[in-house]
């Protein structure tokens, strides 16, 4: 049994992005249909440059996902880590925000143009992610001066953290 979770990460990750690239290939082929081959009198060079811009959009990300997926294996071919959990936050959940907003907005550019718009969402989100860092990285908070009673106070908290633990155990 060693190695279980390892293994079940591995399968796991392997169905998740087996899950994500059958959206992709059917978003694709959904617009294709409907907008080349239904609708195709209204088809431009602008819906052109637009299925190429949501194909590398979703490329991006689903090559990083992927890649964060992949297992490792020792020298002998065991499994070591069966590869990134994707159902955690941070930079994993932004790529499959990318991911997820891209195919709505490639299957909403089918009923109207104006759907592309909101791929705004993507680079004002970025833009307030930054500013929240850098806010934090440039402010700079005066320390303003500790008055008797809350130094007191702090002092005392320390000195308790500081006291040894004794752990209450039942004997037979």
């Amino acid at each position: 049994m060693a190695n279980q979770g390892a293994k079940k990460r591995k399968d796991e990750n392997k169905r998740h992005i087996t899950m994500l690239l059958r959206l992709i290939i059917i978003c694709n082929a959904i617009y294709i249909l409907v907008r080349v081959l239904i609708l195709h009198s209204s088809f431009t060079w602008k819906h052109v440059l637009g299925l190429l811009a949501t194909s590398a959009a979703y490329a991006f990300p689903y090559l990083q996902l992927s890649n964060m997926a992949q297992p490792s294996y020792d020298e002998n071919g065991d499994l070591l880590d069966g590869g990134f959990d994707m159902s955690t936050g941070g930079v994993c959940g932004y790529l499959h925000d990318v991911i997820y907003i891209t195919s709505f907005v490639q299957l909403g550019s089918i009923i109207s143009d104006k759907f592309w718009y909101i791929y705004l969402v993507i680079p004002a989100f970025a833009a307030y992610k930054l500013f929240d860092v850098s806010k934090g990285l440039f402010q700079s908070s005066p320390e303003e001066p500790e008055d008797e009673k809350t130094r007191r106070k702090r002092e005392k908290l320390e000195r308790k953290a500081s006291r040894p633990k004794f752990i209450k155990t039942r004997s037979k």
